[in-house]
C-alpha cells in the first residue's frame, strides 16, 4: 500500500494505484506525491519540480530577470508570450535591474529587538507584507496544472503562510465560468479577485459575484486594456476614464483596487475617484516594451499619495531583500507574481506557503540588520 500526498491540501490517501484526483479537495493528480519519493521541504525543491513542468516556458532560474539568454525570451519573438516580457523584454528587465542597483544600509548598533513583520491590509491582519499577485492562466501552459487547483494553490498557500491571495483574470474566464470566482467561493472569500478592464456591466456582474463570494476588496487591471487576446476571444477590455472608475468604487461596498498604475497622472485620476488601493505594477513588463522599472516611478507616486491610498507594488520582486527596498521606496506592500506561478506549479499550495514563508524570513533578516522593528517605521533611510 502506497501513502499519497496532496500539496494542494494535505490531505494523505493509502493506495496501491495513484490517484486520478484528491479524494478530499479533487485536486489533480499533478499536484498528488508520492510520500515515499519525499515532499518538498524548502523552496529548492518546489523550483525543481516546476523546472520540470514548465519545461521550454520557463526554467526556474536562479536569476529571473528576462535576459535574451533565458529560456521565456528567447521564445518571445511572434509567439505567445509565455512567462517572458513584452518586446525585447526591457520593462520585465527593468523591473529586476531597477531593484538590483539599489543598496541597503547596514545598522548593527542599538537595542537587540526582534523585527515585526505584520501589516494591517485593508483591514486584514497579514504577518507580512507579501501577498500573491493577480496571475492567471497556468492551465494554458504547457498544461501545467488545471486553472482551479492554481487558484486554489495560491488561495490556500498564501493563507496558511499568514498573507493573502489576489486573483487574476484572463481570455478564458468568462462570468459563467470564472475559476477563481468559483475557488474564492469554495474558500469563502479568502483571496481577492482582480478583474481585466471589461465592459461596465460585466464588470459589475463580476462585482457582485466577489461580493457573494464573501471577498474582502475587489478591483480591476487597468493595464490590461491593451490585451490583445481578450479581445481575440470575444472579451474586449477598455481603457477606462475617471467616470468610469468612480462609477465602479461607488458600485461596490468593497475597498476598490486599481493596479497597473506606472503614471502620477494616472494615479492621480484614481485617487481622485475613490479608490482605496493603487497598485504600482507594469505587469511584470508583459504590455508594453521599454517602460522604467517599478522601484524607478514607486517614489514619486508614493511621494504624492502616501497616507491618501494604500500602495502597492510589484515588478522585479525575488526576495525579502526587494521587499525591503519596495517598501523603503513607498509601497505599503508587495506582490509576487512569477514566482507564485512557479510554487504553484512546483507543489501547489504547500509550494506557495513555503515560498511565502521563505521570503518573509528574509525581509525579517533585512529588517534586523538594517535596524528596523517595525514595517510602518521603515523609509529611504534603509537605502544607501
Amino acid at each position: 500500500m502506497t501513502t499519497w500526498y496532496c500539496t494542494n491540501c494535505n490531505y494523505k490517501m493509502e493506495q496501491d494505484e495513484s490517484p486520478e484526483n484528491c479524494s478530499n479537495c479533487l485536486a489533480h493528480a499533478k499536484l498528488i506525491l508520492n510520500m515515499a519519493e519525499g515532499i518538498p521541504a524548502n523552496p529548492e525543491d518546489v523550483r525543481d519540480s516546476a523546472r520540470k513542468k514548465l519545461k521550454g516556458l520557463c526554467a526556474a532560474y536562479p536569476l529571473c530577470d528576462g535576459n535574451f539568454d533565458k529560456v521565456c525570451q528567447k521564445e518571445a519573438y511572434g509567439k505567445p508570450i509565455g512567462f517572458g516580457g513584452a518586446g525585447q523584454g526591457t520593462s520585465f528587465k527593468n523591473n529586476v535591474q531597477s531593484l538590483m542597483n539599489l543598496r541597503l544600509k547596514m545598522r548593527v548598533t542599538g537595542e537587540h529587538t526582534e523585527p515585526d513583520t505584520s501589516i494591517d491590509f485593508l483591514g486584514i491582519k497579514l504577518d507580512f507584507p507579501i501577498m500573491g499577485s493577480s496571475t492567471a492562466g497556468i492551465e494554458k501552459y504547457n498544461d501545467a496544472m488545471p486553472e482551479k487547483d492554481f487558484c486554489r494553490a495560491v488561495i490556500r498557500g498564501c493563507k496558511e503562510a499568514g498573507t493573502i491571495g489576489w486573483r487574476g483574470d484572463t481570455w478564458f474566464y468568462t462570468p459563467e465560468n470564472n475559476p477563481a470566482l468559483e475557488v474564492l467561493k469554495e474558500e469563502k472569500g479568502a483571496g481577492i479577485p482582480i478583474f481585466k478592464p471589461r465592459s461596465q456591466d460585466v464588470l459589475k456582474r463580476l462585482i457582485n459575484m466577489a461580493e457573494a463570494a464573501g471577498c474582502p476588496a475587489v478591483g480591476i487591471d487597468l493595464d490590461g486594456c491593451g490585451s490583445t487576446i481578450m479581445a481575440k476571444h470575444g472579451q474586449p477590455v477598455f481603457r477606462k476614464s475617471a467616470k468610469d472608475i468612480k462609477e465602479l468604487v461607488k458600485f461596490t461596498t468593497l475597498p476598490f483596487i486599481t493596479k497597473g498604475i506606472m503614471a502620477i497622472e494616472d494615479a492621480e485620476v484614481c485617487a481622485e475617484a475613490g479608490v482605496k488601493v493603487i497598485s504600482i505594477s507594469n505587469h511584470g513588463g508583459r504590455v508594453l516594451d521599454s517602460t522604467p522599472g517599478v522601484a524607478e516611478v514607486l517614489p514619486e507616486i508614493a511621494s504624492s499619495l502616501k497616507g491618501r491610498v494604500v500602495i502597492t507594488a510589484d515588478g522585479g520582486v525575488r526576495t525579502g531583500y526587494d521587499v525591503l527596498k519596495m517598501i523603503a521606496l513607498g509601497a505599503d506592500a508587495v506582490l509576487l507574481g512569477r514566482d507564485i506561478i512557479r510554487a504553484s506549479v512546483g507543489a501547489g499550495s504547500l509550494g506557495v506557503q513555503l515560498h511565502m514563508e521563505h521570503i518573509g524570513k528574509v525581509f525579517k533578516k533585512a529588517m534586523f540588520m538594517t535596524g528596523q522593528t517595525t514595517v510602518n517605521e521603515i523609509t529611504g533611510n534603509v537605502l544607501c
